[in-house]
């Protein structure tokens, strides 16, 4: 187990660890818990230069020790960090919690359960497959390069360069530790390999003048003053060089190694084809959700909220005059209805992306009417980089930098405008933008006087069950769907969604599912086509209970919500409710439970008070 990457999962983990570590002077010695947990989360973020370019503060400034570099993939270098993490939860004890109350009481909690988290993950070294078609450093590793290396002068380019360089010997360590884990009984499904190596040879597929570690670079390299066009083609040429060199054979072992596993894998798709894949599952469901939840009450969950879902979508689509054939079967029209269709264009995509843009603006000039709160970072829209587009979900956010010189990115997969019907955006738009992700990770890099960590997205269930969350309160509350009962399908078709994971995902890795089984399943339940669900399914496969974060997350906020409205009756505050959820940061849904009943008891002794 790699620790950082263990963190949140894929390209996120990175990028949520990283906020924040910059303000805090590596000197300072541990006086208080805030201090001890700042210091612990700098030594995680500076094992790694990649999280530190991702926070977007010290990169091509005299500080700058790092970003001509990449982290250390070796089973030594995962050791050492795993010593470090043990070092470091044992003294977290010497803080607290006796002797601490109100915020810092909080950060103590939170801190505690964080590093134990880790600690259980860490006991299964083996427990996911490092090379997948969606995440590792086949997928991640390039657009990390591409899309967040910040290029501004010639030396910025040259560390460029060095990176590419580092690239391979990073292919070089994580190949060895693939090795090890087929030595160990760790080899993917064979349709995971397949789209793997799909991937792979894609990647490297015309060389080094094509690839797009090159390919690139020529648009950044026209906006530096002054760049000579002598210094431009040497530059040019060391890039071509450095992947042709050391990334392109890089992948070519790597594909050879997945060629020859092909023939020992099996079909089988859930975590318990491991070794104590069982306890893997459990542990991963317990890091997902952050709740003590088993696998049989997921799933049960999950097909409780299909039935409530799917009847609430069968009234709208009857209101709209469509009642001929299954649920899924009436959305799936509507999904292929060509008045719902961007063209496949680029100007198509424009349009859409402007559309995005017009919802943005609509929901932000309501949004001071529910919450207390607004961001004050910018949000940009932008389409998904080409060559990553068949690994990337249908859309994700980016949080900003800390010095603004990146805003906020909602992310947008445009491969094909058809897979996104002009009444689906919404939801998605509420979902990545405001008031989802981009709420909750932009105002939490605002919180002030709390550790690092508590401003951190790194609890899934929590920032995804916020912005899941967010979804419905654009609807119920903000009346987003007043006159739009399509987006409002649209909504309740995301809903259905998430609630369709919880039983696809503890159906494969726990009740033993098929492939097969888990996609007819999906596609039954949700309209989608069939090869947009073999995605979703083959993520579940290698990320076990991540996808279970989201619903889980969702209805814990509603339960939270329910409670307080009970309680506080007409007292009551939909924007201080808010308040509580987004302003003392990602926190386990346990801690945020008695972090909202403790705000209910104080409202309602102020309450008697005031009475």
């Amino acid at each position: 187990m790699r620790i950082l990457g263990k963190v949140f999962g894929g390209l996120l983990s990175l990028i949520v660890l990283a906020a924040g570590a910059a303000y805090v002077a590596l000197w300072w010695k541990p006086i208080g818990v805030n201090q001890y947990i700042n210091k612990a989360m700098i030594e995680f973020a500076i094992e790694s230069p990649e999280v530190i370019t991702y926070l977007g503060v010290i990169d091509n400034t005299p500080l700058d020790f790092h970003s001509g570099r990449l982290a250390d993939y070796t089973e030594a270098a995962e050791k050492k960090s795993l010593a470090k993490l043990r070092k470091t939860r044992a003294g977290l004890d010497k803080y607290g919690p006796e002797g601490l109350e109100d915020q810092e009481l909080l950060s103590w909690k939170i801190a505690a359960w964080f590093f134990d988290d880790m600690l259980r993950q860490a006991e299964f070294e083996r427990s996911r497959y490092r090379v997948n078609q969606i995440s590792g450093v086949t997928v991640d590793t390039p657009s990390f390069l591409t899309d967040t290396h910040v290029i501004k002068n010639e030396k910025s380019v040259r560390r460029y360069v060095s990176r590419i360089s580092e690239f391979g010997r990073v292919l070089r360590e994580v190949r060895a530790r693939v090795e090890d884990d087929r030595a160990n009984g760790v080899i993917p499904p064979d349709f995971i390999i397949e789209k793997a190596l799909a991937g792979m040879r894609s990647f490297i597929e015309g060389g080094a003048d094509e690839n797009p570690l090159v390919t690139s670079l020529p648009a950044k390299l026209d906006k530096i003053d002054g760049l000579k066009p002598k210094a431009r083609d040497e530059l040019m040429a060391a890039t071509r060089e450095a992947v042709e060199t050391d990334v392109l054979p890089g992948y070519e072992a790597m594909i050879a190694l997945f060629e020859d596993m092909l023939g020992e894998a099996d079909h089988d798709a859930g975590i318990w084809r491991l070794p104590e894949g069982e306890a893997i599952y459990a542990v991963a469901l317990k890091s997902n959700t952050t709740t003590d939840m088993t696998a049989d009450e997921v799933h049960e969950v999950g097909l409780a909220e299909v039935e409530r879902v799917e009847a609430e979508m069968a009234a709208i689509l009857e209101g709209q005059g469509l009642v001929e054939g299954t649920v899924s079967e009436r959305v799936r029209m509507l999904m292929e209805d060509p008045a719902q269709l961007f063209p496949n264009t680029d100007e198509g995509r424009e349009a859409m992306i402007a559309y995005l843009n017009e919802l943005d603006a609509e929901v932000m000039a309501k949004a001071g009417d529910f919450y207390n709160t607004l961001p004050s970072q910018p949000l940009e829209i932008v389409r998904v980089p080409e060559y990553s587009e068949d690994s990337a979900p249908g859309g994700y956010y980016q949080g900003p930098a800390l010095d603004g010189s990146r805003p906020g990115r909602f992310y947008i997969n445009q491969k094909n405008t058809a897979d996104n019907p002009k009444w689906t955006l919404p939801t998605l738009m509420y979902h990545e933008g405001a008031p989802g992700h981009h709420f909750q990770i932009s105002l939490a890099q605002n919180i002030k006087g709390v550790p690092i960590l508590r401003t951190l997205g790194l609890f899934t269930a929590y920032a995804e069950g916020w912005a899941l969350y967010a979804e419905r309160s654009a609807a119920l509350d903000m009346g987003m769907y007043d006159d739009n009962p399509l987006g409002d399908l649209g909504r309740l078709q995301a809903e259905m969604f998430r609630a369709v994971r919880l039983v696809v995902d503890s159906g494969m890795h726990a009740k033993k599912w098929s492939r097969e089984e888990a996609i007819a399943y999906m596609v039954d339940k949700t309209g989608m086509t069939e090869a947009e669900v073999t995605r979703e399914i083959e993520r579940y496969v290698v990320w076990p209970g991540q996808a279970t974060s989201y619903k889980t997350g969702q209805l814990a906020i509603l339960d939270m919500r329910a409670y307080a409205e009970r309680e506080l009756g007409e007292a009551f505050d939909l924007k201080a409710f808010h308040d509580i959820i987004l302003m003392n940061g990602a926190m386990p849904l346990g801690i945020l439970n008695e972090t909202v009943e403790e705000w209910v008891a104080e409202r309602k002794a102020g309450l008697d008070d005031g009475a």
